[in-house]
């Protein structure tokens, strides 16, 4: 049994008997280890969270990008590893510059989603590949608030609110559980916040929160002085 399990292991497009995928699996497994990410739909936009801490105080926080301007009015929240969600995210801009050149108007948020798990999609069929071991989090306003999920195996699902990455179930819960429709960006940035405290163990400071606010003037990038600031409008610091 367990040879044959490894033989299904080495073909990353052959399922098993019983119909499973293992690297994709494997590739999702990738991304629970990763640092989580939180989206939450509000009434003019999304609010992404994100958690930024560094391995050791020796590395730069600015270096490790978690939240990712797309073409200035969509914006992308990654978990899983780094340099393959660098490609997905340089794909879905290219993406959207040549919608907009093609039709002469900015694609939306669900076009793009879509271009980029059918892109995905590819690696989980075609030989000589391997699954993006990263899941993304895409969100703008076009012309209501968007906010979708893609995971490693190309599927993509709209949510109100939801989490990628580490400790994503128990961030979930506290969405579900605090989550309101109606809500305003700033209630919408403390729901995420309280949310993504819960999965971690560490205290919070300003320069271990990376926050970005989708509407439709743009997007809006916190530095670490607003981010502290929202950390103790929460009450989380």
């Amino acid at each position: 049994m367990q040879s044959n399990q490894q033989a299904y292991d080495r073909g990353t497009s052959i399922f098993s008997p019983d119909g499973r995928l293992y690297q994709v699996e494997y590739a999702r497994e990738a991304v629970a280890r990763g640092s989580p990410v939180v989206g939450v739909e509000t009434t003019d936009g999304v609010v992404f969270v994100a958690d930024s801490r560094t391995p050791s105080p020796l590395l730069a926080n600015d270096s490790v990008e978690k939240l990712h301007d797309l073409d200035g009015r969509l914006a992308a929240a990654s978990a899983g590893h780094v340099a393959d969600a660098r490609r997905l995210v340089d794909y879905a801009r290219r993406y959207a510059q040549e919608e907009r050149l093609r039709y002469g108007e900015a694609p939306g948020v669900e076009p793009v989603a879509t271009a980029v798990a059918d892109h995905v999609q590819e690696t989980t069929q075609s030989g000589g590949t391997r699954p993006f071991g990263t899941a993304l989090l895409l969100g703008g306003v076009d012309p209501e608030p968007r906010l979708y999920e893609l995971d490693p195996s190309g599927l993509t699902r709209r949510w109100r609110a939801t989490a990628i990455g580490g400790d994503s179930e128990a961030i979930r819960a506290t969405l579900e559980a605090s989550y309101e429709t109606g809500l305003e960006a700033t209630e919408g940035l403390t729901v995420a916040l309280r949310a993504l405290d819960d999965g971690r163990e560490a205290e919070w400071d300003g320069a271990s929160v990376d926050v970005a606010v989708v509407d439709s003037s743009g997007i809006d990038r916190f530095d670490s002085q607003r981010c502290a600031q929202a950390l103790v409008d929460a009450e989380l610091t």
